[in-house]
């Protein structure tokens, strides 16, 4: 391994730690030491990860930096290359200029998003729970996730930058910092269009008044300056906006791709279409029918209960939705550890995620099943049983004084 990828490895721990120290998390000597050995560990293991090359690694991205590399950079910025998102595509042509391998940039660049998303994580747990220890072991078993560290060590995917982005928005929209928040949901789904699974929690952070609807037209706003560099390297303005509707060919005509959604149970439909159709029209009911939940127990929505509709909507609208591919859980994954760390009665949610994400993920990383996806998907419906019974309970009862103190000191 290139002993530059170990020193930016090292300032990626420090950073982490550091994020932790200027929290408060890291006051006591116990937490300290429980932080700097759990931190050696994430890291040793994603170290342990970098050399290794898939096939999507070899077959794309190697080959999208080296065609930057070999056509100036951004001078062939303009060039329609790949079928990933602007943001994503200047780190790419970044790194056609540096003398480390790409391997070991693109994925240093997901570890970077990996320590904001575990910070991120246990930020967004202490919206709902004020206690350092919790917020400290949300934190370390976000960052030491099997698919969190397969999916950016080992992998070379980029999931955790939208997922870390949208956890910080969430953050920032529950603690009242309206404009911060846009922002961060804006470049979430900048990065990656999967990023709408989470993004009609705006719609109940309005309902709770913690966002007003003028700051709805900061998205647009902020999504234009995000893609404006690219327009003034070559790209065209409009086909730049809407890249994300030429990119909806791109995921595939099969209604599941190793991903544990609904279509993992039912493999067999005969009329393809007709059942992609069905699953479209059932994931808009769903949502709707979970954001009218939401308005009319609006004055009854805490932190601790909005994290279950987060939840329910990173593992219910791609579950119902065709042509999911297998790390198209990864929201959940993260969300399922956050909400476990903040109701106990939800602790079952995050291995069961884990347990069906990785189903998919060995079926790529191993070239072969495991077990079968429906098995995945059987855990998916019982994550949703369990979080919507604990909505149901929690939005039922009065809200105490010790959450709304919690709430206003978060």
């Amino acid at each position: 391994m290139d002993v530059r990828a170990i020193l930016f490895l090292i300032l990626e721990a420090l950073f982490l730690l550091w994020l932790l120290w200027r929290s408060g998390l890291l006051d006591s000597r116990g937490r300290l030491f429980a932080a700097l050995a759990l931190t050696a560990l994430a890291f040793v293991l994603r170290g342990l990860c970098l050399d290794y090359q898939t096939l999507d690694y070899r077959d794309f991205l190697s080959k999208w930096v080296a065609f930057y590399r070999g056509n100036g950079g951004f001078a062939s910025f303009a060039y329609p290359l790949g079928n990933y998102n602007i943001p994503y595509l200047y780190f790419l042509c970044f790194f056609s200029y540096l003398p480390i391998s790409d391997l070991y940039l693109i994925k240093l660049l997901s570890i970077f998003f990996d320590v904001l998303l575990a910070w991120g994580a246990a930020m967004l747990l202490g919206a709902a729970r004020r206690e350092k220890n919790a917020q400290l072991a949300c934190c370390f078993t976000v960052l030491l996730l099997p698919t969190v560290i397969l999916n950016g060590a080992l992998w070379a995917q980029c999931d955790s930058i939208y997922v870390a982005l949208a956890v910080l928005g969430l953050w920032l929209g529950l603690t009242d910092r309206p404009v911060r928040s846009m922002l961060c949901f804006t470049l979430s789904f900048g990065f990656k269009l999967q990023a709408v699974f989470l993004l009609p929690m705006l719609a109940v952070l309005w309902m709770k008044k913690k966002i007003k609807l003028w700051h709805f037209a900061l998205f647009p706003a902020f999504y234009v300056l995000l893609v404006l560099p690219a327009v003034a390297l070559g790209k065209p303005f409009l086909d730049t906006l809407t890249l994300y509707a030429s990119q909806t060919g791109s995921i595939g005509d099969g209604l599941n791709y190793n991903s544990p959604s609904i279509f993992a149970i039912f493999w067999h439909v005969q009329d393809q279409e007709a059942a992609s159709a069905l699953g479209v029209a059932g994931a808009f009911t769903y949502l709707a029918a979970l954001l009218l939940f939401c308005l009319f127990r609006r004055d009854r929505l805490t932190a601790r209960s909005m994290l279950a509709v987060a939840l329910l909507m990173a593992v219910g609208i791609p579950f119902l939705l065709p042509h999911m591919h297998d790390r198209y859980f990864f929201a959940a994954d993260v969300l399922s550890v956050v909400l476990a760390c903040a109701a106990l009665w939800c602790a079952p949610a995050a291995p069961l995620c884990q347990f069906a994400s990785l189903l998919g993920y060995h079926a790529y990383l191993k070239m072969r099943y495991l077990l079968y996806m429906n098995h995945g998907a059987r855990a998916l419906i019982a994550v949703l049983a369990l979080t919507f019974s604990f909505l149901l309970w929690e939005t039922g009862r009065p809200v105490s004084r010790e959450i709304r103190k919690i709430e206003k000191s978060a």
